[in-house]
């Protein structure tokens, strides 16, 4: 599997590739979205295709240009894939945001990035507006859903437009993503996505993983604003030819199953956390997903009880697969091939992973090191922007270090042993404990805190904050509630501590760093202990 032959092309867009299967398969469904009063919208393929020709144009009469980097903050929109291919046609430079991100997440952003323009849903604009005097980057807003003073309307700016815009012949080597990540200190950092990157993404990740086929309906549940999305929902579904699902909706594991059961989906790609829901449900025989023949999962680990129940129900073995902001899927279970549950699978074709040592050296089978990538592997990113430092630290010689441990078996699959730094995963959010940390010490209260994974049943992993209190006296639920309110309110809602526990003092090394090692370590062993 590890030999695979890819001819990239000097010039490539995305864009103008699903342009032309539209002009072949018209009237082909390319999206079907579906909110929970059972609204229904489609997009078929020329219509899609004609969409986001509409607003390059629009674009275009804005002033938005190739290499322009663009903040997108719109949640699953039947409009958020001509959005993102619009944008791709002119050669701008999409910079995915979640719809949970807060003002101060957004500014920060649009300085580092240097942004011109901002595209947000009406929900989202009460986060904007606010730091928009403090942006002097962004010249250009549009509101998507709704009119907005001193915003122009995407709806509007894209009536009477024409319906045929020829896609821009971008390098392969040129940025089309910018998608931010948490790190272990500072603030998120901007990594960077070729044209060539979709391209790549097809070839390996939808082809062996993801594995939709022209004409399938495919549901992959992430949520526009994440890597993840980019990588399935948009460029593996519209890549190969196949129907995105879009469930705008709240996550209820019955209703998951009610629409698996109700449509034509035979691929679904969810996250760990929303299998354990959907094995849970009692009555699981009460469902019926006669068009389901794949299901795969990414995110973190999945445990082998979600999958035995998925194939007795089911009869679907849902294959683990492992990546990263940084780059495509690394590692997996692939179609075809034989499923060893709780493994991450085998290195991905055309793409070298190994298991090495702090010299870099790749260590022998079955013992644990840190999960690194050949540093030509096609599938990687080509840096944080603005950030050289950065960059060198996540390189050791000629690889790039995932920062996960795991080890090799014999037979080569791979399997993950845990985080070898502070960053938390928790439901598949990447969540950065400076984050959590900097919105908790801006509270008046608060004297200091550390931040650090805490094992999960449900999730996998929760936050968990400590935190030294400037009078201990305050110390109880009350505080415990208005403190994660607080980091609710300054960052993205999913970032903040689901547990905190009040301490007198915080393990530091003598040079006075926290050891959230310690925390995490003392956390781990207490909920082995309590299970």
């Amino acid at each position: 599997m590890s030999e695979l032959t890819l001819n990239i092309p000097t010039h490539y867009n995305f864009a103008a590739q699903i342009d032309q299967y539209a002009v072949d398969h018209p009237e082909q469904l390319a999206v079907y979205w579906e909110n929970e009063a059972g609204e229904v919208h489609t997009l078929s393929y020329d219509r899609l295709r004609a969409a986001s020709a509409q607003w390059a144009n629009a674009l275009t009469s804005l002033g938005v240009t190739r290499g322009d980097k663009v903040i997108v903050l719109v949640p699953r929109l039947v409009d958020t894939y001509p959005i993102y291919l619009g944008l791709m046609k002119v050669g701008a430079v999409v910079m995915p945001g979640s719809e949970m991100l807060r003002s101060k997440d957004i500014e920060y952003r649009a300085n580092h990035a240097g942004a011109k323009a901002v595209i947000a849903h009406v929900n989202i604009i009460g986060e904007v507006e606010p730091v928009r005097g403090a942006c002097p980057s962004l010249t250009t807003f549009v509101s998507v859903g709704g009119e907005q003073d001193g915003w122009s309307s995407y709806e509007s700016l894209i009536h009477g437009q024409s319906t045929d815009f020829t896609a821009v012949e971008t390098r392969t080597d040129e940025m089309a993503f910018l998608s931010y990540t948490s790190g272990t200190t500072g603030g998120p950092k901007g990594v960077i996505h070729t044209h060539g990157w979709p391209y790549v993404h097809q070839r390996i990740a939808a082809t062996y993983w993801f594995d939709v086929q022209p004409g399938e309906m495919a549901w992959a549940t992430a949520g526009p604003g994440w890597a993840k999305w980019v990588w399935s929902p948009f460029v593996a579904v519209l890549g190969k030819g196949g129907t995105a699902f879009v469930y705008a909706g709240r996550f209820s594991a019955e209703k998951y199953l009610e629409l698996l059961s109700k449509h034509e989906i035979a691929v679904l790609c969810a996250t760990p956390t929303e299998y354990r829901m959907i094995a849970k449900v009692d009555g699981l025989d009460r469902y019926k997903l006669a068009a389901l023949r794949s299901a795969c999962s990414a995110g973190e680990p999945l445990n082998r009880e979600v999958i035995d129940t998925m194939e007795k129900y089911f009869g679907v073995v849902v294959r683990d697969g492992y990546g990263q902001t940084e780059n495509s899927l690394l590692v997996g279970n692939f179609v075809g091939g034989t499923v060893r549950a709780g493994s991450m699978g085998l290195p991905c074709p055309g793409v070298h992973v190994g298991i090495i040592d702090e010299d870099g050296k790749e260590v022998p089978r079955g013992q644990v090191g840190d999960i690194a990538v050949d540093r030509q592997a096609p599938v990687l990113f080509k840096g944080y922007l603005n950030d050289a430092e950065r960059t060198a630290r996540a390189h050791r010689g000629d690889w790039y270090i995932t920062g996960d441990q795991g080890k090799m078996d014999e037979d080569g699959y791979i399997w993950f042993e845990g985080r070898a730094d502070d960053i938390i995963i928790s439901s598949g959010y990447t969540i950065g404990p400076f984050e959590v940390e900097d919105a908790l010490v801006q509270h008046p209260d608060v004297a200091e805190c550390a931040a650090v994974s805490s094992p999960d049943a449900d999730r996998g992993a929760i936050v968990k904050a400590f935190v030294v209190l400037k009078r201990p006296e305050q110390a109880g639920e009350a505080k415990v509630r208005e403190l994660q309110e607080h980091v609710k309110n300054l960052t993205a809602p999913y970032k903040y501590p689901r547990e905190i526990e009040f301490v007198d003092s915080l393990p530091k090394t003598t040079s006075g760093k926290i050891r959230r090692v310690e925390l995490r370590a003392s956390e781990k062993a207490k909920k082995t202990q309590s299970n």
